[in-house]
């Protein structure tokens, strides 16, 4: 029963609220792309999604070419009130006149959120790409103060213009999936009418700290329960041998095409066994079905493939034409790639 119960409340999420789950689920985090025009709309649906749908704190970071390490560090870290009461019994308290009259005080302690949205962190400096990838790595960031390290559940959300500036190699593949959003599907929360996004946005010339801690709603749609429980069931998923052959058959071939000169890791290959095994769940199974396996595929690989220069192509050795060969791969995408290796390979029954 449930179980079921989740499954009523999966079956009504968005495309971007399942994403999100997906990564909540597999612990990973993840990649939305959408047109320029929606990037802000997006933005704001997200951090609804996160503090609505998951009851999850949130901070947005807005970067840009200007972004330092320092503003990167800061601007992810969110505020809390605290309100701490002294003891009048205490020492010192009673030698103290001030003590007397005012027994507590109130001060702001920083923390890392929940949820992260990076916007537009493609366009900030190598060096904070790699501060993005070490935490990611190591749960912690440092600052001048302090460490921080990441609360569970945590998210990253890298948000971007699709066929944008591509990021930086090691963070792009630590990133579990990536997913598009059509403007065309619309953004739900934003349409319920939530009052609380703020319509000012102030100039992208350098990272806007937009980090509150919002208010967890009493009853979130999704709450840490029922990802824990899918995140159980997903590590208990049984794969048979044959949809297994099928997953590496995939694997294979996406590395062999010949319009692929890298981005099939050995991360991104347990990624496609990880999102498999937390599709399961979702979809109400606790085995995973060769249709699973070629969603995920075209989830993990979209934002990791890298299509050859027409120089580089296997073809080009054996005295291939330069400009047909350039012809050949201007139609490529890594969509286009995926769905190739797709339909050439045996589905098991």
């Amino acid at each position: 029963m449930e179980d079921e119960g989740i499954l009523s409340k999966v079956q009504d999420l968005t495309d971007v609220e399942l994403a999100l789950l997906l990564c909540l689920v597999a612990n990973q985090h993840c990649i939305v792309e959408t047109i320029d025009e929606a990037v802000d709309r997006l933005e704001d649906e997200i951090q609804l999604i996160a503090s609505n749908v998951f009851g999850l704190s949130v901070a947005v970071v807005q970067c840009s070419r200007d972004t330092t390490l320092e503003d990167f560090s800061s601007d992810i870290l969110i505020s809390d009130q605290t309100t701490t009461h002294d003891d009048p019994n205490s020492k010192k308290n009673r030698k103290n006149s001030l003590y007397r009259h005012e027994m507590s005080s109130t001060r702001e302690e920083s923390r890392l959120p929940n949820v992260i949205i990076a916007s537009n962190l493609s366009l900030a400096v190598h060096q904070v790409q790699i501060q993005a990838l070490e935490l990611l790595r190591t749960g912690r960031i440092f600052t001048h103060t302090a460490v921080y390290s990441v609360p569970k559940p945590f998210l990253l959300v890298l948000l971007d213009v699709a066929s944008g500036t591509p990021l930086v190699k090691h963070l792009n593949d630590h990133v579990f999936l990536s997913h598009y959003h059509d403007p065309e599907d619309g953004f739900a929360n934003i349409e319920e009418g939530s009052e609380w996004i703020e319509d000012d946005r102030a100039s992208l010339s350098s990272v806007v700290h937009k980090s509150v801690a919002r208010n967890h709603i009493n009853n979130p749609l999704i709450d840490l329960e029922n990802i824990e429980l899918l995140s159980y069931r997903s590590r208990s998923t049984k794969v048979s041998v044959e949809v297994k052959r099928y997953l590496h058959d995939i694997i294979t071939f996406l590395r062999r095409h010949h319009a692929v000169a890298s981005g099939i890791t050995p991360l991104a290959s347990k990624h496609f066994e990880l999102l498999a095994r937390s599709l399961a769940p979702v979809h109400g199974l606790d085995f995973v079905t060769p249709s699973l396996v070629q969603l995920a595929a075209r989830k993990v690989y979209r934002h990791r493939i890298v299509i050859v220069e027409p120089e580089d192509e296997r073809s080009m050795q054996y005295g291939s034409d330069l400009a047909a060969v350039r012809a050949l791969l201007e139609s490529l995408t890594p969509d286009r790639v995926i769905e190739e290796v797709l339909e050439s390979i045996e589905v098991p029954l």
